[in-house]
């Protein structure tokens, strides 16, 4: 990284710290998304060019590490109770069958979708894999895995939210 001296750093720590509190609302989150921001940032040093964006890249990390972090705990949260309710029987049922029903719609739409669209949205959703990873690991450019992801996506909220489109028809000559 750039030749900050120790006040530098410090001020610009401080910052990304006040910036993690206003998003996360709890200091020990905070704390671990400054440390994550940092490793990125470290990790990637070389594609920074620029000491005078140093602090606005950094800004830029610490919020695409939040939203993440949040889009990964929202679908854990959802995996784990769809996952936790199929191995979980012993517990009482009772007002909770809106949540079961609802729950095994999304896993029966998720099932629904394609191979690849399913593969992608294990890797990148729920295993926690970069794009660039996603790609690597199935051997496509990482242009397709954002499209297709994006599709899979979409499909995926469209069966989910009870809209579902019939699959469009090609037709051969």
């Amino acid at each position: 990284m750039h030749d900050l001296d120790e006040h530098q750093w410090r001020e610009l720590l401080q910052r990304l710290r006040r910036f993690a509190i206003w998003l996360t609302r709890e200091s020990g989150s905070a704390d671990d998304l400054v440390q994550a921001t940092v490793e990125r940032a470290l990790s990637r040093s070389s594609q920074q060019r620029d000491a005078d964006s140093l602090r606005a890249w950094l800004f830029t990390i610490l919020y695409r590490q939040f939203l993440d972090g949040k889009r990964r705990d929202r679908l854990h949260a959802r995996w784990l109770s769809w996952f936790g309710r199929a191995e979980a029987q012993e517990e009482p049922v009772g007002g909770d069958i809106e949540r079961i029903i609802l729950a095994q719609a999304d896993l029966q739409a998720f099932a629904r979708l394609s191979d690849e669209q399913r593969a992608l949205l294990l890797l990148v959703s729920v295993e926690g894999l970069s794009y660039k990873e996603a790609a690597h690991a199935l051997g496509i450019p990482i242009g397709t895995v954002m499209s297709r992801l994006s599709r899979a996506r979409a499909a995926l909220r469209e069966l989910t939210e009870g809209n579902p489109q019939p699959p469009a028809l090609r037709r051969l000559k």
